[in-house]
């Protein structure tokens, strides 16, 4: 057995043999596997084998995390092959063996996905070189006559760099190429839409064998798989195809040709460079994806996506920093926003609306950051959320209910627990004859009421003047007319305009803000409004006693899991202490001081609402909405 240990940070790998009863993990270079980091206790953990089996043993608090799972310092955990190990910015793994001989006490490989980007970086080099192109140029795909010349000499640069692709990269260029096409091909029958291009134009009948010899290969992958095929379960279907590809490429890549896999390693290589120059780089693909809801990218060689809430770093990098600069400049210059180390943050959106934050030096310490998060193509639905646990339907009905009898909504939770997404969802309640309004940094919400007007903020030009935040969008809002104002966020002094504006008439009004429970979330809208105006706080606590009338608290749990842990009325004000009162009326079990768990059920405590009456009289909701 071997240990291989790679640096998420360098892409580096270590292979370790296995040959004693109990290795030791630490920082300090008399472990039997040093890892050379403070994130790493000089004594970490240890590897132990007893009766055929091995054992990873945590020995301190900095944490040992095999899969999902967290060791207990001084306890051990049972490995099997293949398992990860997480300590630090390190992952390792067990492994079986090679046979090709004994390995050295230490051997440190360059893993064939790092050699790949550096001979495309040597690539895509030259090819600036040929086109006197620079780095932050941008083609435009449209420019079909200069798109194929860019083809031709990248074709020509490529076969001159044929003899620096060894087996170990051709090998994974042609799993990274095969699995791309194969997700590509589900999506396409699902969808109508591809999302890896189309085939490439044949120059031969050699050309004219592989593609189709790639045509089958995908066609069989896919038939020996149990996919839905259907548009609701199109994500479902990918995670799949991510799972079995592996084990699928193992069974066809036996009867693959040489000169089929230096053909799919030439397309490969071709493709990144293409994207490079033409595209958004490695996020072309992910952002197309169906199953992958935000991409987060550090500097050049960290780029990490979320899938169903769960974070992964995925392997592929940037060829340079620079490279990262221009992607980002390609998002934003279109829509007349800009990043330099005079603006080093921005906030924008692509053309499908997806959510765009870019930070650089000399904020960013780490390089150059992007944050995407993914405009959803296809809005989520009440059903949708109560099929994934996330509200039950008793409590479904009560929001909708809430909504329609234009009670005041506040949706609090942490980032990323699906704030905008319940909003959107509870926007959908309103009735099509009234006027909404809704107020967004950039704009995601999506309604399918058609008396529905948008505003976005607007960023300070170039002379620091001409910029448009929340506030003055919801001043001018109270000026159209609204029967409904939604603001997407609340995170300063708007919340005063918008309380005010919820006591003035415009009733059934909402929005989120950024708190970790309901208590917190009062806490905090309180000091934003302090930001705005001086007043006494027990006026201020009177202000959001007649606004608001219900919070919704939500919450992601670590397997990505969201869900409402609290439907919470805010009631009286203490006379006592002077603090506002809240009474929960649905939580979610387990909700309490020892944290929610996703096993847990939302469950009505037994407090009735003080407008339930109000409601039922509407016909808006009936009382076994609230029986256990």
């Amino acid at each position: 057995m071997e240990i291989w240990v790679y640096n998420q940070y360098t892409d580096m790998r270590q292979v370790h043999p296995l040959e004693r009863e109990l290795v030791t993990i630490g920082r300090e270079p008399d472990n039997d596997i040093c890892l050379p980091s403070p994130f790493v206790s000089r004594r970490h953990a240890r590897l132990v084998r007893e009766n055929g089996h091995f054992f990873v043993e945590s020995l301190g608090l900095n944490g040992t995390i095999v899969g999902a799972i967290e060791v207990p310092a001084n306890q051990r955990l049972r490995l099997a092959v293949g398992d990860e190990i997480h300590i630090g910015e390190f992952s390792l793994f067990l492994v079986e063996k090679e046979a090709k001989g004994p390995p050295s006490k230490r051997e440190e490989v360059i893993p064939p996905s790092r050699r790949v980007v550096e001979l495309e970086e040597k690539v895509h080099s030259e090819l600036l070189e040929r086109l006197n192109l620079r780095v932050a140029t941008h083609v435009s795909k449209e420019d079909s006559e200069y798109v194929n010349l860019i083809k031709r000499h990248l074709t020509e640069i490529i076969v001159g760099f044929a003899d620096h692709i060894d087996r170990d990269m051709t090998e994974w260029l042609c799993r990274e190429f095969l699995w791309r096409q194969v997700t590509s091909e589900v999506t396409r029958r699902t969808t109508g839409k591809s999302i890896y291009g189309e085939s490439v134009e044949s120059t031969g009948q050699m050309e004219a064998k592989y593609e189709e010899a790639v045509r089958g290969i995908v066609q069989d992958t896919i038939r020996d798989l149990p996919l839905k095929m259907t548009r609701d379960g199109l994500k479902d279907d990918l995670n799949l195809v991510e799972r079995r590809f592996p084990q699928a490429y193992k069974r066809v890549s036996g009867w693959m040709t040489e000169g089929l896999r230096e053909y799919l390693a030439r397309r490969m290589i071709a493709k990144d460079i293409e994207d490079v120059v033409l595209g958004l780089g490695p996020l072309q693909d992910l952002l197309e994806l169906p199953n992958v809801n935000e991409i987060m990218v550090v500097g050049r060689d960290k780029i990490y996506v979320e899938k169903d809430g769960v974070v992964t770093h995925i392997g592929r990098s940037f060829f340079s920093e620079e490279v990262v600069l221009s992607i980002i400049e390609r998002i934003i210059t279109p829509i007349g926003r800009r990043i330099d180390r005079s603006t080093p943050l921005v906030d924008a959106r692509l053309p499908d609306g997806s959510r765009v934050n870019a930070i650089i030096n000399p904020l960013s310490l780490s390089g150059p950051c992007l944050t995407i998060r993914k405009f959803a193509e296809i809005p989520f639905t009440i059903d949708d959320l109560i099929e994934r646990k996330s509200v039950t339907a008793k409590t479904a009905g009560f929001l909708r209910a809430c909504v329609q009898g234009r009670k005041n909504v506040l949706i609090s939770g942490g980032t990323g627990s699906g704030k905008t997404t319940l909003l959107n969802v509870l926007a959908a309640f309103i009735h099509g004859d009234e006027r909404i309004i809704t107020i967004e940094d950039s704009a995601e919400l999506q309604l399918p009421q058609e008396h529905w007007v948008r505003l976005e903020t607007r960023p300070p030009n170039v002379e620091g003047k001409g910029a448009y935040v929340i506030r003055d969008l919801v001043r001018n809002a109270l000026r159209m007319r609204p029967d409904r104002l939604i603001v997407g966020e609340c995170r300063g002094a708007e919340a005063l305009d918008m309380l005010q504006a919820m006591n003035t008439g415009h009733n059934g009004s909402m929005t989120t803000l950024h708190a970790n429970n309901p208590t917190d979330t009062l806490m905090r809208l309180e000091t934003m409004v302090m930001m705005a105006v001086d007043m006494p706080v027990r006026a201020i606590r009177e202000q959001i006693l007649s606004a608001i009338d219900l919070i919704v608290q939500v919450a992601r749990f670590n397997d990505g899991q969201r869900r409402v842990t609290h439907i919470t009325e805010v009631t009286d004000i203490d006379q006592d202490t002077g603090r506002l009162v809240t009474e929960d009326i649905f939580t979610l079990r387990g909700a309490m001081s020892e944290g929610p768990t996703p096993e847990g059920d939302l469950r009505h405590t037994g407090y009735i609402p003080t407008f339930t009456e109000e409601l039922m009289d509407k016909d808006f909701i009936k009382i076994d909405v609230f029986t256990r």
